[in-house]
């Protein structure tokens, strides 16, 4: 552990020499900021990078260093940072103004394109993250179902108030959680043979995002779906990161399971805010806000949010959707990301670093448990972060941004060249570390 915080502080000390400007960015927003920071997983020690601008795939900070962004906005970057089609969207919209605080057609035009891509979403609303997409769409299960219980994930993340990387979080909603075990059916069924009659949802990352990019078994998923079926619950597929996978269809699409809701974000919202929910008519027709509708008699659920449908984000989404990302561009970017992680774990062979994921989105870690082995958050137990730390600093000095978790999301900006020269970077860092890393 030793050697390893000295090669960290050395590569600190360089860093922090490197980038007085972003230092003095960073100093300065403590006055105002608590901790200079309005969005946790931006932070990292000694200080975190300032960005001017961006372009393509590439950042700029304010010292005037230049990045490839390996990052991608955690998945809501696919489009990377200048996309012509999504630029024109965007300055076309605001030519018709910012704010209409009315219906428009946009809204319909997008909410029509995911109803396209996901056979599963027969109705849907818009929400700002994909947070509040996960607390309209439980609270849709809980009021459809009358019943009080939401089966999680350990390991699972579903916004910023549903964390459940080692238990339930203090700033977590307050629901009555039952927290399986990811990629274990008995886990499930044990808790289903006790409560099964009270649980409203079964909630779930088809791959487990924050936590490790851990796909979920095939068996996993469909076991699910049979025993949500089985007992009356709703099951809900979070692919808020995941619906960019295979061709756009996200995870449910390539393994031909339907949950009964679905939630999304990120990259949909074409770079601007965005969530949504949507699924069964059946269920989401509690929001209907017509006094009765074919499916329901009685008031309806009320869901507000004054930029559900912002003008903005659904002309982004839009065009995005319906001009830039194609299934077949899907397709092309989820194999880039199999060829890149195929890439890492050619070069990592011998050492104690490890690669998971689906496609374009993927993480490292630094464990000697087998990546094949990796199912749940438990076989991380004793991963290194202090390696990762050091590897995200190492990668900074080589001109790659990403994630201080090892996280990496590719965009369509990212070329081949760029990425061969990532691996060659990894593979730089391990021969560098060899003492540090060896298996």
């Amino acid at each position: 552990m030793q050697q390893i915080q000295e090669a960290y502080n050395a590569l600190a000390s360089e860093y922090a020499a490197n980038n007085p400007k972003s230092k003095a960015a960073y100093e300065a927003a403590t006055k105002s900021l608590p901790g200079g920071n309005t969005r946790t997983v931006l932070f990292y020690e000694p200080f975190p990078l300032y960005t001017e601008r961006a372009e393509d795939c590439h950042l700029w900070d304010v010292d005037g260093h230049k990045y490839v962004d390996l990052l991608g906005e955690y998945t809501a970057g696919l489009y990377g940072h200048s996309n012509v089609v999504i630029v024109e969207a965007i300055q076309a919209a605001l030519k018709r103004g910012l704010s209409f605080g009315s219906h428009h057609t946009d809204e319909a035009r997008l909410a029509q394109l995911i109803r396209d891509r996901f056979s599963s979403i027969e109705l849907v609303r818009f929400t700002n993250s994909g947070t509040e997409a996960s607390l309209m769409a439980l609270a849709a299960a809980k009021i459809y179902t009358n019943r009080p219980k939401i089966m999680v994930f350990e390991g699972g993340y579903h916004g910023g108030g549903f964390l459940f990387k080692s238990g339930p979080h203090p700033v977590n909603v307050p629901h009555e959680y039952l927290m399986a075990q990811y990629n274990d059916t008995d886990s499930v069924d044990e808790l289903i043979s006790t409560d099964g009659k009270d649980i409203a949802a079964i909630i779930v990352e088809p791959m487990i995002g924050s936590a490790g990019c851990i796909p979920g078994a095939p068996d996993f998923l469909t076991h699910l779906r049979a025993k949500a079926t089985e007992i009356g619950a709703v099951l809900i597929f979070d692919e808020v990161m995941t619906s960019r996978l295979y061709s756009g269809g996200g995870i449910q699409s390539e393994l031909g399971i339907t949950p009964d809701v679905t939630t999304l974000g990120k990259y949909i919202g074409g770079g601007m805010s965005f969530g949504a929910f949507g699924g069964k008519a059946e269920i989401m027709s509690i929001y209907d806000p017509r006094t009765t509708s074919i499916t329901r008699k009685g008031a309806s659920v009320p869901h507000a949010g004054t930029f559900n449908n912002n003008v903005l984000t659904m002309a982004a989404g839009s065009a995005g959707l319906e001009k830039v990302f194609s299934p077949g561009v899907a397709r092309a970017l989820h194999a880039r990301g199999d060829e890149l992680q195929s890439k890492l774990k050619a070069v990592a062979k011998g050492t104690i670093m490890r690669v998971t994921g689906c496609g374009s989105i993927m993480a490292i870690h630094f464990t000697a448990t087998p990546s094949e082995r990796i199912h749940s958050i438990r076989d991380l137990d004793g991963h290194n972060t202090f390696l990762l730390d050091t590897l995200h600093l190492y990668m900074l000095s080589q001109g790659f941004y990403l994630a201080r978790r090892g996280f990496i999301a590719l965009s369509l900006e990212v070329t081949a060249t760029e990425l061969d020269r990532f691996v060659e970077a990894i593979h730089g860092f391990l021969r560098h570390y060899d003492s540090l890393v060896s298996e």
